[in-house]
């Protein structure tokens, strides 16, 4: 018979699996900041800056003792971290890169058969692509404005050298050796990744394998679509082979787990299931702000069915068809989702305002509650350089007044 697991167990896991039951107090440097990009397998990128870009707030969130300085030196001076695609822009530690030769390879073949590419290169691509590379040999690390045809063109209004660069990029030919602002810097991979990472050459079995148990790993109770769009490094297909590769050998079993709706659903866990979820901590019932973009939340259907949380960014709908907010962040206390709020700093003002508050049904705006959202708002607007809070007409609303 499968292990069956509750729903509370279920998130406690879950939560711990994504370092959101982590104690933040105490010392935290450049070490624990990648000791924590470990744990959580990558951090996504993003520049939208309202509040916080993506992979600043998702590590400040579990660790308030995380400063931006961290990620900085470990991805551009130490070279701990790389930066490519999981489902997204990401920065990954290095010693995963040898198992994205497959997304390089494939990303080649995916070009060389796009008519499209050649519409957004012009009509002498090749000859760009080879302009490119000559500049990077002889002048070092550039950005698409060091060339003259930045802004032309129509992939997302690339020009061709910016096409050039983002193709060498993808395909593994060229890497990010840093960002100035949040532009990208590219180099020649040579010069950004260590020999012994560039030339390992795992097998794609091997990197499946790698892929799947590691994803699993971290999300600790997971189908194969969820351990397929961990790092969408493999397609389902592949990831439901994997699992009963692994079920047969004993490396995964097969659990039920309950949702907040009281329905069971069958999943896969690591074989030691019973020893993770008598290990896994709670969740800390401090008041967290999260980014829209945090991992614990980018699988809306899974925040739904254990969490009951209904979450969607709406950065990209248009502001008369938003049900709250451009930039709303989720708030978690303990393992349950509480609320979300619509927040922006202003910097030049030194100002955070919390422009609109709605708590979860059957979440009471309590004294203590509201005290601890303006709490968990002082400590976001400490991190953001943003002090001054504006926070009252908000909590004004939410309790009714």
């Amino acid at each position: 018979m499968p292990l069956c697991i509750s729903n509370s167990d279920a998130r406690r896991l879950f939560l711990d699996s994504h370092a959101l039951s982590l104690d933040g107090t105490g010392a935290h440097g450049e070490r624990e900041t990648l000791g924590l990009v470990r744990k959580l397998g990558f951090v996504q990128m993003d520049s939208i800056n309202t509040v916080e870009r993506a992979h600043h707030m998702i590590l400040f969130s579990r660790a308030p003792g995380y400063r931006r300085e961290h990620l900085g030196a470990l991805h551009h001076d130490q070279g701990s971290l790389f930066e490519h695609w999981t489902h997204d822009a990401s920065l990954i530690p290095i010693e995963f890169y040898p198992h994205w030769c497959h997304r390089f390879r494939a990303a080649k073949a995916r070009i060389a058969a796009s008519p499209r590419w050649q519409e957004r290169i012009g009509g002498e691509g090749e000859k760009v692509m080879r302009n490119v590379r000559a500049r990077l040999r002889r002048e070092g690390p550039l950005m698409a404005r060091d060339f003259e045809d930045k802004g032309a063109g129509g992939w997302w209004g690339w020009g061709p050298s910016k096409t050039a660069l983002e193709t060498l990029w993808r395909t593994g030919e060229v890497a990010i050796a840093r960002r100035e602002g949040f532009e990208k810097v590219y180099d020649l991979a040579s010069r950004v990744i260590p020999g012994e990472m560039r030339n390992a050459r795992p097998s794609e079995a091997a990197s499946t394998d790698w892929a799947c148990r590691e994803a699993l790993d971290r999300l600790g109770i997971a189908t194969p679509q969820e351990i397929a769009g961990f790092w969408a490094l493999v397609s389902i297909a592949r990831a439901k082979a994997w699992a009963l590769r692994a079920l047969k050998r004993k490396e995964i079993v097969e659990v039920t787990v309950k949702g907040v709706d009281g329905d069971w659903r069958p999943a896969l866990a690591p074989a030691d299931i019973e020893e993770r979820l008598a290990a896994a901590a709670p969740a800390p019932e401090e008041m967290r702000f999260l980014s829209p973009f945090d991992p614990a939340i980018r699988d809306r259907k899974r925040a739904m069915r254990l969490f009951g949380f209904d979450y969607r960014i709406e950065v990209f709908v248009p502001e008369k068809k938003r049900q709250y907010g451009y930039y709303v962040l989720p708030l978690i206390a303990g393992d349950r989702f509480v609320g979300r709020a619509d927040v922006k700093a202003h910097r030049a003002e030194g100002r955070i305002e919390m422009k609109g508050l709605w708590l979860e049904p059957g979440v009471k705006q309590t004294k203590a509650r509201e005290k601890n959202i303006r709490t968990a708002l002082e400590e976001l607007g400490r991190f953001t350089g943003t002090p001054v809070i504006d926070a009252d007409a908000a909590l004004r609303r939410a309790r009714g007044g």
